[in-house]
């Protein structure tokens, strides 16, 4: 991991001024959205994983549940785009599956605007250079997520990530935080053509084999 980066206090502020009336704004939504999950995908409602957030620390992260447990004859689990559902498509189209990371957010865990959290396999798979993401807190939006999000190549993605850590200040966090909004609506780079959502970063040196990522919005 790169070496530790203090993370901004005036950010934390940032983060904490709107993510607590966000919290209490969107509880009704949220409610919502979590009943009808339960109704169309069952229990749990929410996806929840192990991810690395600032200097590769492990944190849990939330999610409200896109896709179903539909699996083989074999009991296998299909295919990502297989299990994604109605609803699992809507909710990751407007981004609505990404409300519940704003209690990462409240615990500091995650950030409102920097690099998406990634698989924990990735951080081996990581040039020097791409590590450096971890320098900063992960967000639920980011610099790559509105330059083209999954329709981004991973060294694209990467390249963009580092960008950010290097230019980082409050109005570029302003920026992005509008430009999201704009972009959500549009419902743009969801998604890379024959995947749920982009293929696994499976390093620099390989090739891609086609696998899916675990829903990493």
């Amino acid at each position: 991991m790169p070496p530790a980066r203090k993370i901004p206090l005036s950010k934390r502020i940032f983060d904490l001024v709107l993510t607590i009336p966000a919290l209490i704004l969107l509880f009704p939504v949220m409610l919502l959205i979590a009943l009808l999950v339960w109704l169309a995908h069952g229990w749990p409602i929410l996806f929840t994983q192990v991810r690395p957030g600032y200097q590769g620390r492990l944190f849990r992260l939330y999610k409200f549940r896109t896709m179903n447990e539909a699996r083989d004859a074999a009991g296998n689990l299909l295919p990502d785009e297989q299990r994604l559902t109605r609803l699992g498509r809507f909710l990751r189209s407007t981004s609505l599956d990404e409300l519940p990371e704003l209690f990462n957010v409240l615990r500091g865990e995650m950030s409102l605007v920097g690099p998406r959290p990634l698989l924990v396999q990735y951080l081996e798979r990581y040039s020097p250079e791409q590590a450096r993401r971890h320098e900063v807190l992960p967000g639920i939006t980011g610099w790559a997520q509105i330059n083209g999000r999954n329709a981004l190549t991973w060294p694209d993605k990467f390249r963009l990530d580092v960008w950010y850590v290097d230019n980082w200040s409050l109005w570029l966090d302003i920026k992005i935080l509008a430009i999201t909004l704009w972009k959500v609506l549009k419902r743009e780079g969801i998604s890379q053509p024959g995947h749920a959502t982009a293929p696994e970063f499976m390093g620099n040196e390989s090739v891609d084999d086609g696998r899916q990522t675990t829903d990493d919005g």
